[in-house]
């Protein structure tokens, strides 16, 4: 399957690296958070560094970018917001490109940011293996982005039209480590749901043991989180007095800034 290891940066920052298999050499980096010697990270995990993918302009998602590219002047940096600091491979929505023998279909979904990209990566040599896709700060395991530089109806549109349409068993790796904090938001609006409560046990537990919660599955994001439930649970309608989806998105998202 495509690997993906993902490494803790600042207090609960990802960044990914992504390769073929665990035993390839071509890989890239998603999200480079901190200025840090990248040649030794590329010794270190005996790894070839062809490209950086970066899903938005936010200090804390390409804070290393530019010495990044003092060390490595020849690897492109993939983005979607010219804001995103050394970018040279400006990208749009549904551009597909092949990167370390996999192939990235890239995800356009503002509203965290205007410029922000989600990147489903496949492999196109055996495509019964399972996809991954890194999401940024628009789709975190049980949660979202806040609203920064958009609006309710375009966060309905990234998760709900084109996230949830992955397919279920696509693995989700987010920015942040934010799981335990979410789920207890999504008990509280939806308590009777019992996958919520297995999972927020899980992650309290993963988290006290000292383990990440990423990766999260699509199938597991429909199940779980709220801002993906509102037209299927009746719950969440009755907690933001309506079945409409943007304007229960948009109520969510408010009762979540003030949890």
């Amino acid at each position: 399957m495509v690997y993906v290891k993902s490494l803790l940066r600042r207090t609960d920052n990802f960044m990914y690296i992504v390769k073929k298999n665990a035993g390839a050499r071509k890989a890239f980096l998603v999200d480079l958070v901190n200025e840090e010697n990248y040649q030794d990270l590329a010794e270190k995990e005996n790894i070839d560094i062809t490209a950086v993918l970066t899903t938005h302009h936010h200090y804390d998602h390409c804070g290393g970018n530019e010495g990044f590219r003092r060390q490595f002047p020849s690897v492109p940096i993939y983005g979607g917001d010219e804001r995103v600091p050394a970018l040279n491979q400006p990208v749009k929505h549904n551009q597909v490109v092949e990167l370390a023998d996999l192939k990235i279909r890239c995800l356009s979904t503002p509203c965290h940011t205007s410029g922000h990209v989600c990147y489903f990566i496949t492999d196109p040599s055996n495509e019964s293996e399972v996809p991954v896709v890194f999401t940024g700060d628009t789709l975190f395991i049980a949660g979202c982005g806040r609203f920064f530089e958009g609006t309710a109806p375009q966060m309905d549109t990234a998760l709900n039209r084109i996230l949830k349409n992955l397919p279920d068993d696509t693995s989700v790796f987010p920015g942040h480590e934010y799981t335990v904090a979410n789920l207890k938001f999504a008990a509280y609006v939806e308590p009777r749901n019992p996958d919520v409560a297995a999972k927020l046990q899980w992650a309290t537990e993963q988290r006290e043991n000292g383990a990440f919660t990423v990766p999260s599955t699509i199938f597991e994001e429909k199940a779980t989180n709220p801002f993906m439930r509102v037209v299927e649970s009746e719950e969440i309608q009755k907690k933001v007095d309506t079945n409409d989806p943007i304007e229960g998105m948009a109520k969510l998202r408010e009762m979540k800034n003030n949890f």
